[in-house]
């Protein structure tokens, strides 16, 4: 397991051995003594179909980081640095994780997170720092102009509650920053 830092403070890329045989692969996702930084109390998994577009979710209140895992097929995954006090506050990130690459992504807390589907069926894992609490759950249009996020030129499928979030400059009036 290698870590990879990136541009923005402490989102980081973890980078994973597989072992594979004849009988398929093994691929160590989490050993705490490498990934030494937070501590992970919830953990979920979704499933996604092809073309679906989940995000862009945040928790205003009982923030969560979360390592992302992608244990079955390929996603493009974005985050939104929407920490205030950050240099790269309002700006995004984009990776490839997939169960070929073995690569995950660890966001902490005070990012907006989406990801689209490439494959037929992707099983994406996560590891979070707090619990989920629809309360306190907002997001931001995954097409929002000022975010100009680069999404595949296809038909996406995207949730009612999804199509229906706001803006990043709603989100800078409604909570200023996280």
């Amino acid at each position: 397991m290698k870590i990879i830092n990136t541009g923005f403070k402490d989102l980081r890329i973890i980078s994973h051995k597989k072992h594979s045989d004849t009988r398929g692969s093994l691929r160590e996702i989490y050993n705490k003594k490498i990934i030494n930084w937070d501590n992970f109390i919830f953990e979920y998994a979704t499933i996604s179909k092809k073309n679906v577009l989940r995000g862009f979710h945040f928790q205003y209140k009982n923030q969560q980081s979360k390592l992302v895992i992608v244990i079955k097929g390929k996603i493009l995954d974005w985050v939104i640095d929407l920490r205030s006090n950050s240099s790269t506050f309002g700006e995004t990130f984009s990776i490839i994780l997939s169960e070929n690459n073995c690569k995950s992504l660890y966001v902490p807390r005070g990012f907006a997170h989406a990801y689209f589907s490439i494959e037929k069926m992707n099983v994406i894992y996560y590891k979070l720092s707090d619990y989920y609490d629809p309360k306190f759950e907002d997001g931001i249009y995954f097409n929002d102009k000022d975010i100009n996020a680069k999404w595949p030129k296809t038909k996406l499928i995207v949730s009612k509650k999804d199509r229906l979030l706001g803006s990043f400059q709603n989100f800078k009036i409604k909570h200023k920053g996280l």
